[in-house]
């Protein structure tokens, strides 16, 4: 055997065996842009309770109903085993989801039940709002907490 195919069933062994990467999940990229959506909402609002940007209500509202929106999407596409952070380079899901997954989906329905009434008041007024904003972020954190691991 010459030394090309040694080299080059080493390299193919090597890239089976490195874990694969978020790029090259569907699934996890679906989710992070999920997220980003979330964020990118979420942002609107928690600048205008934290003073940094001036209430404005029709603004809080559609942003209030896009997150709303975002947590009634279906899930079950979005979370397959074997793409925690142990198994997948690039996401940040801690392996405990799937090892407890009634916790997780039910922190997600806190989750939803916190957009609900975050939409019922964004409009309302920048006290209502900051009520609304303060509870989803409690969920977000409670969540983050028991299921995200630190950046890396």
């Amino acid at each position: 055997m010459t030394f090309r195919p040694i080299l080059a069933a080493c390299a193919l062994s090597m890239g089976l065996a490195l874990p694969a990467t978020a790029d090259e999940d569907p699934a996890i990229a679906a989710r992070q842009g999920q997220f980003k959506l979330y964020s990118h909402n979420f942002a609107v609002l928690g600048g205008m309770a934290q003073g940094r940007m001036d209430y404005d209500a029709g603004a809080a509202q559609v942003a209030a109903d896009n997150l709303y929106h975002l947590t009634r999407l279906d899930q079950g596409r979005l979370w397959p085993e074997g793409t925690d952070s142990e198994a997948v380079d690039g996401t940040r899901a801690n392996i405990s989801i799937w090892e407890d997954l009634d916790d997780f989906v039910e922190k997600f329905g806190a989750l939803q039940m916190a957009a609900e009434s975050l939409q019922d008041v964004a409009g309302d007024g920048l006290d209502e709002m900051r009520a609304g904003v303060g509870a989803m972020g409690q969920t977000c954190q409670a969540c983050h907490e028991a299921h995200r691991d630190e950046a890396s």
